[in-house]
């Protein structure tokens, strides 16, 4: 890269590589076990209990969960 490109506060472009089972594919939800279209293996919850509202406020599934509130 340049040094004028620097100077302009250009981000340089740097590709990383993808761990070789971090493909998209068909998971199932670590939540409620349904089968989702995942982007990568770091996605394991799906969009429908992401939305719940005890998702979003991490509020634990089951009352005897070790985390209070």
């Amino acid at each position: 890269m340049s040094d004028k490109a620097m100077a302009d506060g250009a981000t340089p472009y740097i590709a990383t590589a993808r761990a070789r089972r971090d493909v998209p594919q068909e998971r199932q939800c670590l939540r409620c076990e349904t089968l989702f279209w995942s982007e990568g293996f770091g996605e394991r919850i799906c969009r429908r209990c992401k939305g719940l509202n005890a998702w979003r406020n991490a509020v634990p599934v089951t009352p005897g969960s070790s985390r209070g509130r």
